[in-house]
C-alpha cells in the first residue's frame, strides 16, 4: 500500500494517496475507532515469528505460559498490554536461532528394537522439557493401547492408538484437534513399545542468544502488519532504542501511521535524577510517533519498570475512541515507583515525557504526551498530543485505503471524477463532525487552487489530483481556569 508524505521537488512514483499534515489543516478519523496493539516477547513456549491474538489472561498462559524464568517476558508484557485495554492485541514472540522444540523418541517391539516414532512439542522452548509420554494397554478400551502425555504429574492428554502401530499413532495424534502439545513423525514401521514417564530433551527457547538485530528483523514482519499501537517487552538497551526509533520514523514518513512506547529502566525510574534521564530520553528522540514512559508502577506488590509500564500505556492508547484523550486516564497501578514533584512534573510535560501521578486516591496518566519536544515545520503544539497524532495517523490510513479500493485506477480523472471525490470526502469529514472528532462548522475540501483555477502556479499532471483540507479538530478540556469572587 503506497502513500506517505509528498513533495513538489521529489514527486513519488507509486500509485497511491499522498497526504501532508500541517498546522493550518489537521483532521481526523471514523469515531470511536479502536486500535490494534503489536507486542513483541520473549517465551519459553508458542509461535514464533507469528502474529498471535491474545485475547485473555488464559490464552496468554495457553498459548505463551506464564513462565518467565530465563529471561522470559510473555506473561507480563501481554497481561499489562491487556489491562489498558485495546481492541486487538498481537502478541509476536521473538526468539534466536537455538530456538527449538523438546523432543523424545520411542522404539518398537521388534526383535532389534529400533527408534520408531519421534514426538517433538508443538513449539520451540524449554516448557517441552518438562513433558513426558507414557505408552500402556487401555483399561478403559480392553485389546487396545494408549499413549499418555503428562506436563510434570499433570495429564494433558491421552491419545487412543489402537493397536499401537505405528500408523495408527502418527495419525491419533497428528489428527487430535484437542492437542496442543505435540506433534509425531514416523520413524520406523512396528508396534510401539510400552514405556513409562519419557522424558522430553532438548527444547531450547532461544532468549539467550536474542540480540539487538532479532528485534531488528522483527520489524519487517511488523511492517507488513496492520496494527496501530507497538510495544517492546521492556526494552531499554539504547543502541536497540536508537534503531527502533528510526524504523518508526521511517514508516511513519511512508504512510503507516504507528506510534510505539518506550521507556526506560527501573534504577533509572527511582534515581535522584530521574527527571532529566526521562527528560533526556524524549529529547533524544523528538518525535510525534514515539512515547516515552517515565514512571515505574506497583501493582499487586510487583514493581514494574517504565520500559514494562509502556505495554499498558500501548493497550490504553489503542483503546480508546479518537474522541478521548490519555490525560487523567485512571491506571490499575496502586503506586508509582517514584512520586515525582510539582515542579518535576512540569518538566515532563515540557520535555515531552509520558508520566504516571499518585494523586493521593489513585495512579493516573499526568498528560497524554508523545517525545516531541521540538516543533518541526509545519507543526504546533498540538503534535505533541498523543490524541492529535492518533487522529491524523487514522484519517490518513482511512482515505489511504477508500482510495486504493473505489478511486485509484477505478475512477477517470475528469470534472465529474474529482467531484465525486471531493463529495465522498465531505461526506467522511461530516461524520467526523458529528462524532466531535472535528468541529461542526468551519470544514472543507477543495481542489488545491494552488493547482487548478483560471491561473494555476502549478499544473497537474493527467493522473494527479491534488486536494486541500481545512479543518479544526476537538479536544478535551485539560486545564480549567475559573475566578472566584469573595464579596
Amino acid at each position: 500500500m503506497a502513500g506517505g508524505n509528498w513533495s513538489p521537488t521529489d514527486m513519488p512514483v507509486l500509485p497511491g494517496l499522498y497526504m501532508n499534515f500541517v498546522a493550518a489543516a489537521g483532521t481526523a478519523i471514523q469515531p470511536g475507532a479502536r486500535g490494534i496493539v503489536v507486542a513483541a516477547f520473549k517465551a519459553h513456549w508458542g509461535p514464533v515469528g507469528q502474529f498471535v491474538e491474545v485475547s485473555d489472561e488464559t490464552s496468554i498462559k495457553e498459548m505463551f505460559s506464564e513462565d518467565e524464568s530465563g529471561g522470559a517476558t510473555a506473561f507480563t508484557t501481554l497481561y499489562l498490554a491487556l489491562l489498558g485495554g485495546p481492541r486487538t492485541l498481537l502478541g509476536y514472540r521473538i526468539a534466536s536461532d537455538a530456538a527449538a522444540p523438546a523432543k523424545v523418541t520411542i522404539n518398537n517391539t521388534a526383535s532389534s528394537p529400533a527408534a520408531a516414532i519421534e514426538l517433538a512439542a508443538k513449539y520451540p522452548g524449554e516448557r517441552g522439557n518438562g513433558f513426558k509420554v507414557s505408552v500402556s494397554d487401555s483399561l478403559a478400551a480392553p485389546g487396545t493401547m494408549e499413549l499418555k502425555l503428562y506436563e510434570g504429574s499433570k495429564l494433558l492428554r491421552t491419545f487412543a492408538i489402537g493397536d499401537g502401530g505405528v500408523d495408527a499413532a502418527v495419525q491419533a495424534i497428528n489428527e487430535d484437534e484437542g492437542n496442543k502439545w505435540i506433534q509425531a513423525k514416523k520413524l520406523a514401521d512396528g508396534t510401539l513399545a510400552s514405556v513409562s514417564g519419557e522424558a522430553f530433551a532438548g527444547g531450547n527457547s532461544g532468549i539467550t542468544g536474542i540480540t539487538n538485530a532479532d528485534y531488528i528483523a522483527a520489524t519487517a514482519a511488523f511492517e507488513g502488519q496492520e496494527f496501530h499501537v507497538l510495544t517492546l517487552d521492556g526494552v531499554t538497551d539504547p543502541a536497540l532504542r536508537s534503531s527502533i526509533v528510526a524504523w518508526v520514523k521511517r514508516v511513519r514518513s511512508e504512510g503507516k501511521g504507528i506510534i510505539v512506547t518506550l521507556g526506560g529502566t527501573a534504577a533509572d525510574d527511582k534515581a535522584s535524577d530521574a527527571v532529566s534521564k526521562a527528560v533526556s530520553r524524549s529529547a533524544s528522540v523528538n518525535n510525534e510517533g514515539v512515547v516515552n514512559v517515565g514512571s515505574g508502577a506497583i501493582l499487586a506488590d510487583k514493581e514494574y519498570s517504565s520500559a514494562q509500564v509502556a505495554a499498558w500505556v500501548a493497550g490504553l492508547i489503542a483503546g480508546q475512541s479518537l474522541s478521548q484523550s490519555t490525560t487523567y486516564a485512571e491506571s490499575p497501578f496502586d503506586d508509582v515507583t517514584r512520586r515525582w514533584t510539582r515542579s518535576e512534573q512540569e518538566k515532563a510535560v515540557r520535555g515531552g515525557v509520558f508520566l504516571l501521578i499518585h494523586d493521593g486516591r489513585k495512579v493516573k496518566v499526568l498528560r497524554g504526551m508523545n517525545s516531541l519536544v521540538t516543533l518541526q515545520i509545519g507543526q504546533n503544539n498540538s503534535w505533541k498530543k498523543i490524541r492529535t497524532i492518533r487522529v491524523m495517523d487514522a484519517i490518513n490510513s482511512d482515505l489511504q485505503r477508500t482510495a486504493e479500493d473505489v478511486y485509484i485506477g477505478k475512477v477517470n480523472n475528469t470534472e465529474e471524477g474529482r467531484l465525486a471525490l471531493i463529495g465522498a470526502c465531505k461526506e467522511y469529514m461530516r461524520t467526523l463532525a458529528q462524532s466531535n472528532v472535528i468541529e461542526a462548522n468551519g470544514y472543507d475540501v477543495i481542489l488545491d487552487p494552488d493547482y487548478y483555477g483560471t491561473s494555476p502556479a502549478k499544473k497537474p499532471e493527467p493522473d494527479q489530483v491534488y486536494l486541500k483540507w481545512n479543518a479544526r479538530l476537538t479536544d478535551v478540556m485539560e486545564q480549567i481556569f475559573g475566578t472566584f469572587y469573595v464579596e
